[in-house]
């Protein structure tokens, strides 16, 4: 059992007053209320890592079953903006591209939508994810798309990402740069994260931008990250970043 897309957007608009990813609500939702929940046996699964999660067997064990059935389950059913793929590490799992003028070009064009992003990027991808999907999909989003930026929490989207991929590539980018650029650098770095997690969600409109409805104004910095190529800016020079050393293989200033 669980709540799906439809019934998620009654929670979302109030319709309906239960916590998506509860154990309790969706107990309730489906007649099993108060003491009867305790004859369920609970799990927990997140598609993005594929991490399948026992939370308690109260009957018969039917957890091998349970879990071959989620693994086959189309999570567009479930939360229909998001998108499941693997979660890519820029650094270590893509195989070395050389530079084209195409990945420069997208460079040009992140430059442009981050000044052009009313606010951040940080809150442009969360405000339109909570705007889109909000309590529809409880803490699983909620808690980790901005929550979980500050720390891991929860098997959510943002969490699974950050936690997949922040400590590594923040600490590489700064041995490449430097410490004493580093403070001007990590903020446009934060930037080419979200603007990745954002590539999690199909929206037709994105918060504080003006874009074409339907594309992902982002776009730019999920193909860099594609390819393995993960922009920084220091206020005057932009570079992308390559390889497990996250060596420099470009540099532009912003005005070129």
């Amino acid at each position: 059992m669980y709540l799906d897309w439809e019934t998620r957007q009654k929670c979302l608009s109030g319709e309906l007053d239960y916590n998506p990813d509860s154990h309790t609500s969706i107990a309730d939702f489906y007649g099993w209320k108060r003491e009867k929940e305790d004859k369920l046996n609970k799990f927990e699964y997140n598609p993005l890592t594929g991490i399948f999660l026992v939370d308690q067997i109260n009957t018969k064990d039917d957890s091998e079953s349970v879990e071959k059935w989620v693994r086959k389950l189309d999570f567009a059913t479930v939360v229909e903006p998001l998108m499941i793929k693997p979660i890519i590490h820029p650094f270590l799992d893509v195989p070395n591209k050389r530079l084209t003028a195409k990945d420069k070009a997208n460079l040009a064009k992140w430059a442009s939508v981050r000044a052009s992003v009313r606010d951040s990027v940080r809150d442009s991808v969360r405000d339109s994810v909570w705007d889109s999907v909000g309590d529809s999909v409880g803490d699983s989003v909620r808690g980790g798309v901005w929550a979980s930026i500050r720390a891991s929490v929860g098997a959510s989207v943002g969490a699974s990402v950050w936690a997949s991929i922040r400590a590594s590539v923040w600490a590489s980018i700064r041995a490449s740069v430097g410490a004493s650029v580093w403070d001007s650098v990590w903020a446009s770095v934060w930037a080419s994260v979200y603007g990745y997690i954002s590539s999690f969600f199909t929206l037709e409109k994105w918060c504080y931008m003006d874009h074409q409805l339907g594309v992902n104004p982002f776009q730019p910095c999920i193909d860099l990250w594609d390819r393995g190529f993960v922009p920084s800016f220091d206020g005057k020079m932009w570079r992308l970043h390559k390889g497990k050393d996250a060596k420099v293989v470009f540099k532009a200033t912003s005005d070129e």
